[in-house]
């Protein structure tokens, strides 16, 4: 699961959350260079010819925009969460690499968090609602790992603190 409960101190939990990635960073750079590489396949009828330099740049084209594709996608992935549970308070950080940092912070008896079966951008959507605000939590989960999530926050929100 893209999530992982840590016990920071006596009193003190942290859930991080982040996307999960399928194609890792040097996978990706294996990826890019077997399109090239199939790509020069064709090339090779026309090898010698003044028809090269015509498709070349296609196929140049096109693996550029591969690479432009998938480092996008990995600045747009690199977003995480940390949600800190200590004693009273329920903390939220999310960081999102373009709209910087955002933050929520209640009493953690307060805290509650619901799902939305219906009616949220994604199936199961959970969020966390406490001092008059709701705020998305693991929005990038999948639907069976948001589902398990919800479980979770709710065991977690409702069990004692041992006091340091």
């Amino acid at each position: 699961m893209p999530y992982r409960w840590k016990q920071t101190s006596s009193s003190e939990q942290e859930l991080r959350l982040w996307p999960h990635n399928s194609l890792p960073p040097r996978l990706a750079m294996w990826v890019v260079f077997s399109v090239f590489l199939f790509g020069l396949i064709p090339l090779l009828a026309v090898l010698g010819s003044v028809l090269l330099w015509g498709l070349l740049p296609f196929l140049l084209l096109t693996v550029l925009g591969l690479w432009l594709a998938i480092q996008s996608n990995y600045k747009t992935r690199s977003v995480f969460e940390i949600l800190t549970l200590n004693g009273t308070q329920a903390r939220l950080v999310h960081h999102h690499p373009r709209r910087g940092q955002q933050e929520w912070s209640c009493n953690r008896y307060w805290a509650r968090p619901e799902m939305h079966v219906h009616g949220g951008p994604v199936p199961n959507y959970v969020t966390l609602i406490g001092e008059g605000r709701e705020v998305e939590i693991g929005a990038f989960l999948s639907e069976e790992e948001r589902i398990a999530l919800y479980d979770e926050l709710t065991k977690k929100l409702r069990e004692p603190v041992a006091q340091p």
